[in-house]
């Protein structure tokens, strides 16, 4: 192997992986790139350059449609990482020997605390799936690779499946995948289970990534203006205090947009203040008749026009430095969507490191504005849960990751209904038997998760929700389960057709 005409000697006889290392020791500041010998000239070895705007990155693909590990490690994991988007860049910890790139750095800082695997696919997996909750940001990039198919990928046996999980998921969903695979396959792999039991967790704490320096080369802040969108309803005095904060920022917004909901005709504005105060930046406020907060924040989206936006809440709270803070770390990592942390008055921050966001915050957030031509909240989840989360899933199925940012932070005040909201009246709210999940709920997942991930998700409903119901008989509940089930799925498919 030559770098630049050099001779790197390694063990032929020992892993990719461990060659892998080996090369991370000898050149420590370089990008290490692998492919597999089909696809070589193929590799884009001149977008990587782009692609791999800052080092605390890991970047593979493959273009097959099936990752080394099948659909089945959707029975124990829920989140957006595993139903992989092949057609954009997508966040993921599923990993290619196909084609990938890795800074050395990263390799070295896991030197010491991760196995040089044999199999060349698990080590990447592994690494992957270790270092995201670190920070170490890993997608499924298809421009590494230029035009052209490569459809017979290696693929993780039974018994691999069963040993990934026990060395990266914590034990109680090893047991979870045997019984979800006996339950909805009519399969038992005993042996791939008992063979799982003789190896170690390997989420090691005592790796560190925070040393790795993160500048990306991307310019995604040109203009740095910022419009803000606020839904608001029966909030007057909060709403204010947002308003005043917004006043003493360091970077101040150029527009803040307020669509006001009040269901009662002939109703007016409370929002005085508005005309009465001077405020050092444009406010366009709407007034409506119709609540629902994914309406509100849809007719404020058709009205900004700057080069950000961030999504804000009646009831937030935040210090002077955070519009200016939050684009500073935007230009650091060249992202175009953030979530900040948004934590309740005496809560405490779950997460202290910049990671890749499961969901996605309403409330609290930055997006760039040309993002979000084609993406508004789904009117059909009003009322609801999960449209903040599906509104997320749109801006990744085009290719922007949301990443959290634990500084600075926003607080979330969690204020009070107000005082004239209305209940609103669920299409479901009469039925005999009620859905169960929520029908909004079912909706976010049948639309964005695996068919396995559906199937686990089920499995640990009905777990769950038995100590919090009356029906103590499990055969009994169980078919009340199944028809509540049914019910939401119905519901979940009624709602579709609106969406």
């Amino acid at each position: 192997m030559t770098l630049d005409n050099q001779k790197i000697d390694f063990d032929y006889q020992g892993t990719i992986a461990g060659g892998l290392q080996e090369i991370a020791k000898q050149f420590p500041d370089k990008k290490i790139v692998w492919c597999h010998s089909v696809v070589k000239g193929r590799l884009d070895l001149e977008r990587i350059k782009t692609l791999f705007h800052h080092d605390k990155m890991m970047l593979s693909f493959s273009t097959s449609a099936h990752n080394f590990f099948d659909s089945r490690i959707g029975y124990v994991e829920e989140s957006l990482f595993i139903n992989v988007n092949k057609k954009v860049s997508y966040p993921t910890w599923q990993m290619s020997s196909v084609a990938g790139v890795i800074h050395a750095s990263v390799l070295n800082a896991l030197q010491d605390k991760t196995v040089c695997d044999s199999n060349f696919d698990y080590y990447l997996n592994s690494i992957a799936k270790i270092g995201m909750p670190l920070g170490l940001l890993c997608y499924s990039e298809p421009r590494l690779l230029k035009a052209g198919e490569f459809n017979n990928p290696p693929k993780a046996s039974i018994y691999a499946l069963f040993r990934f999980v026990k060395q990266h998921y914590k034990t109680r969903w090893m047991f979870l995948l045997l019984l979800n695979i006996g339950l909805y396959e009519r399969k038992f792999p005993i042996l791939p289970f008992l063979f799982s039991l003789f190896y170690k967790y390997r989420c090691n704490t005592t790796i560190n990534l925070d040393n790795i320096k993160v500048q990306s080369s991307l310019n995604v802040i040109d203009k740095a203006t910022i419009d803000v969108v606020i839904p608001t309803i029966g909030r007057k005095n909060y709403l204010f205090d947002v308003l005043k904060d917004f006043s003493k920022q360091t970077f101040l917004p150029n527009k803040i947009i307020i669509v006001e909901q009040n269901p009662l005709e002939g109703s007016k504005t409370e929002l005085d203040y508005i005309r009465d105060e001077n405020w050092p930046f444009v406010i366009k406020h709407i007034f409506i008749h119709q609540a629902g907060v994914c309406n509100a924040r849809n007719v404020a989206l058709n009205n900004t026009e700057s080069e950000w936006v961030f999504l804000a809440d009646d009831d937030n709270r935040f210090e002077p430095n955070l519009i200016q803070d939050v684009l500073q770390k935007i230009k650091q990592y060249g992202n175009e969507a953030v979530t900040t942390s948004y934590p309740q008055k005496n809560e405490s921050k779950k997460y202290d490191k910049v990671i890749q966001w499961p969901t996605f915050g309403a409330g609290n957030s930055f997006v760039k504005r040309n993002l979000l031509d084609e993406i508004r909240f789904n009117k059909a989840l009003e009322f609801g849960y999960g449209e903040d989360s599906d509104f997320g899933m749109q801006l990744r199925n085009q290719g922007c990751d949301v990443l959290y940012f634990p500084e600075p932070e926003i607080l979330h005040l969690k204020a009070p209904i107000g005082g004239f909201r209305t209940k609103p009246e669920l299409q479901w709210q009469n039925d005999r038997i009620q859905p169960k999940p929520s029908p909004t709920i079912m909706l976010y997942i049948i639309s964005h998760n695996t068919k396995e991930q559906l199937k686990g998700y089920k499995t640990t409903l009905f777990f769950k929700f038995y100590k919090h119901q009356n029906i103590k008989n499990p055969y009994r509940y169980f078919k009340m389960f199944q028809k509540q089930w049914n019910q939401s799925i119905f519901w979940a498919n009624q709602l579709k057709k609106t969406s």
